[in-house]
């Protein structure tokens, strides 16, 4: 199936991405630490985002969330610092689902107004734009004042005795109360919750640990989990409702896309039913953070969702194979394992979960990703993403403060990116301030994603694994390289990647099946041009002799052939 809008997509997280404060004190407050904002978003930022090839951008944590900041001057009820985490708070702690983080916006007051003119700029720079929506869990102190006057307030009429019942929207634990001993008691109370609600990540009794989602409480979709996760969906449980109402308060913002939390974690049979009811009036993508292989075919035909993750498959694979842990020809078995369904799996090396490319805990420097982000962004037809910084080498070795040093950029914390605050440069983006080998990635990035969207053998083609062909092949090593085609009418590619420290020499056999499966004749003269040298050449492909080629550290060879029509 064509695809020739391959979505590129773009996650920022706006409290880090904006804030160019250099003078960062550990666990420090948003006076000594500064924050980003949605101004920062001009149409200069886009623009330059925009230069990478990207299509889509994923604002990352802009709904209103718990935080320890007081904004009660704006009418914002505290949070208790105990259900917390880090002084900023976690995005995925959401506060008010009706409602925008006052850390974004210049004039707190006007948090909204200054969201809708980010979607406008967005748009006006040729970009689409994508938010969050966390169906599962939600701040402890959840509360909305900002939702409108027909809305009932989540948990508003829980009866608090029952453990469950279909039209609560929090799970309990009657009689007993919250105990979080751990938690961070500074104000002169501790916090109370009585009776206990159940927490975030299925912990259905009071005691959530320190490693638990203990500052959020789970939602109830009618799931008794008490009698082995027994469905009541008739009538519609109350929350399917609020839910509902929730994404099409934003979806009515002008947005074009939900990135959806944990999505396995509500029913499928709530996202067949809410997903249609939206895409009956907007033209909405929707994407899953997915982890359960077993549940994509279900959570595609059955829940509607567009593209979901592609993390337990693609994304462990090359996380291996760039670490050395996993021979390259291992990639061969993510596609077949999503056979059918590959188009619509989005590939990443990076986002907030994950630890970056360039830390120490996971490849050592950005080069080193490189060939995993080749094949990422043009094995298929499918959205490939990437993270804010990861362009530039952001590495993620800050101690920030409640995230320690784990190789991660914090979304607890308030802090800023050396190399993302460096590009930006003061907002006149000069790039001074960036050492060579960051000029040299961006623009890599760059010349790999806009052929990825803008080559239609990339954006459109068929694909053809090469890598049982080689397994065997002297010439070729498939722990370290990599290789495949794509065709498209009168043009095939071949892609070969090296994922070894050194270049090397490759010699690269096409079977015969090759060129019957992708109606490709062998012998046949083809003009080849080197896509990232843009050198021409004229040669033919067969199966009675390899391709000879050589292939840069840490890097790739993209050839086009162009036959005659």
């Amino acid at each position: 199936m064509d695809n020739k809008n391959k979505l590129i997509i773009y996650q920022t997280f706006p409290r880090l991405f904006g804030n160019i404060n250099a003078s960062l004190t550990r666990n420090g407050n948003k006076d000594e630490n500064g924050v980003g904002k949605l101004s920062g978003y001009s149409a200069r930022t886009l623009h330059k985002i925009k230069e990478l090839g990207v299509t889509h951008i994923w604002y990352t944590g802009v709904i209103e969330h718990a935080t320890q900041t007081d904004y009660t001057a704006f009418g914002i009820r505290p949070d208790h610092s105990a259900i917390v985490k880090g002084k900023a708070g976690s995005p995925y702690a959401v506060k008010d689902y009706y409602d925008i983080d006052p850390d974004l916006a210049d004039r707190a007051p006007e948090r909204m107004e200054e969201f809708r003119s980010l979607v406008g700029r967005t748009h006006e720079a040729g970009l689409k734009v994508i938010v969050d929506f966390v169906p599962n869990h939600v701040a402890r102190q959840y509360g909305s004042d900002a939702r409108p006057p027909y809305v009932e307030d989540l948990g508003e009429r829980d009866n608090t005795n029952l453990a469950f019942d279909v039209n609560n929207n929090f799970y309990y634990i009657p009689g007993q109360p919250l105990d979080i001993y751990f938690g961070n008691q500074r104000e002169d109370f501790v916090y109370t919750e009585f009776p206990a609600k159940a927490t975030g990540n299925n912990r259905f009794d009071p005691y959530p640990g320190k490693d638990d989602w203990y500052e959020t409480v789970k939602l109830n979709y009618g799931i008794d989990y008490r009698h082995g996760g027994e469905p009541h969906f008739d009538p519609l449980p109350n929350t399917w409702e609020k839910m509902l109402d929730i994404l099409r308060f934003w979806a009515s913002t002008g947005i074009d896309g939900f990135r959806c939390d944990m999505a396995e974690m509500a029913p499928v049979e709530f996202w067949e039913w809410a997903i249609q009811e939206i895409k009956k009036t907007y033209g909405i993508i929707f994407i899953a953070e997915i982890y359960n292989p077993s549940a994509y075919r279900s959570f595609l035909s059955r829940g509607h969702f567009d593209y979901l993750y592609d993390k337990a498959g693609l994304y462990d694979t090359l996380r291996q194979v760039i670490r050395g842990e996993a021979p390259a020809s291992s990639i061969t078995y993510c596609w077949q394992s999503v056979e059918g369904i590959q188009r619509q799996m989005l590939n990443f090396l990076e986002n907030h979960d994950e630890q970056r490319i360039a830390s120490d805990f996971f490849a050592g420097s950005p080069e080193a990703g490189f060939p995993g982000m080749i094949v990422a962004a043009t094995m298929n037809t499918n959205p490939v993403m990437i993270y804010n910084g990861q362009e530039l080498g952001e590495r993620g070795m800050d101690n920030e403060g409640f995230s320690g040093l784990d190789g991660r950029t914090t979304i607890f914390d308030y802090w800023s990116m050396p190399a993302v605050r460096n590009w930006i440069n003061d907002w006149t983006f000069k790039e001074d301030k960036l050492t060579q080998a960051q000029l040299a990635l961006r623009k890599n990035y760059a010349w790999l994603l806009n052929l990825a969207r803008e080559e239609p053998v990339f954006a459109c083609g068929q694909f053809y694994d090469l890598a049982y062909a080689n397994l065997s092949n002297p010439g070729f090593n498939p722990h370290r390289l990599y290789a495949y085609l794509r065709k498209y009418r009168n043009e095939l590619a071949l892609v070969a990647v090296n994922f070894d420290r050194a270049a090397r020499p490759a010699d690269i056999h096409i079977p015969p099946e090759a060129f019957t499966a992708l109606g490709v004749n062998e012998n046949e003269a083809a003009g080849q041009t080197d896509l990232l040298t843009g050198e021409k050449t004229v040669c033919a492909l067969a199966s009675a002799y390899p391709y000879h080629t050589e292939i840069p550290a840490y890097g790739g060879r993209i050839l086009k052939f162009t036959y005659k029509p």
